[in-house]
């Protein structure tokens, strides 16, 4: 191909609608500089580009690459094509761009929920409350990547759902085993409790088991499941 030619051409082309390089620059929505490098040569306009210039000047893309005329204007069939082609190469984008946001949100929230509960201790409820959100976002991050593999928002649902499930009885088991082994207080709780009438217990309570601890910040500091619910 020789660029050139083309833009020999182009410029013949636009002389012809005797159109400056600014008037048809404003036209197609490019800079001037754009006009210029595409009609020295410099440069050649991309696909999506061809076809609404092709369509302006009512010529047809084979013509602007050999940068002559052809004995036939356009056929419809031509154009069809090439627009086609450009829909699909928008729509790979749109999928590469999906992807690249799926990764990024799966990593940021498996990063953010690790991160919150090496960060926070135990007795702090932000562990519990950054972990959540990190979770909403790995879930998110799941729904975009089994929409794409299935293309199917009941399957993405049900899949996004699955995950939620998972991660939900991750964190009630991790409660329950920070509890009864490593005597740490449920970070994934939702209430806290105490009374005056018994000074030395706080109570927490999560969805699944109510915990106390006794003699909090002392050396005979100790915690326990003291009622499961039903």
């Amino acid at each position: 191909m020789d660029q050139v030619k083309v833009g020999s051409f182009l410029r013949e082309l636009r002389k012809e609608k005797k159109l400056t390089q600014e008037e048809l620059a404003e036209y197609l929505n490019v800079s001037n500089r754009t006009i210029s490098r595409w009609e020295t040569g410099n440069n050649m306009p991309d696909i999506g580009m061809l076809v609404e210039i092709a369509t302006f000047y009512n010529v047809s893309i084979p013509e602007i690459v050999d940068g002559e005329r052809k004995s036939e204007i356009m056929k419809e069939e031509i154009r069809d094509t090439a627009v086609k082609m450009v829909e699909y190469s928008q729509h790979e984008v749109k999928v590469r761009k999906k992807k690249v946001e799926c990764c990024l949100l799966i990593v940021f929230g498996i990063f953010l929920m690790l991160s919150a509960l090496v960060v926070f201790p135990s007795e702090s409820s932000w562990g519990g409350f950054y972990s959540v959100i990190g979770g909403l976002v790995f879930c998110i991050g799941i729904f975009i990547a089994t929409n794409i593999i299935w293309d199917n928002k009941k399957i993405s649902m049900v899949g996004t759902l699955g995950c939620v499930v998972i991660l939900f009885g991750i964190f009630s088991l991790s409660d329950y085993i920070a509890v009864t082994e490593f005597n740490q207080v449920p970070r994934f709780r939702y209430m806290t409790s105490w009374s005056s009438e018994a000074p030395n217990q706080v109570e927490y309570k999560t969805l699944f088991f109510n915990a106390v601890q006794y003699n909090p910040g002392q050396d005979n500091e100790k915690i326990e499941i003291v009622e499961a619910k039903k």
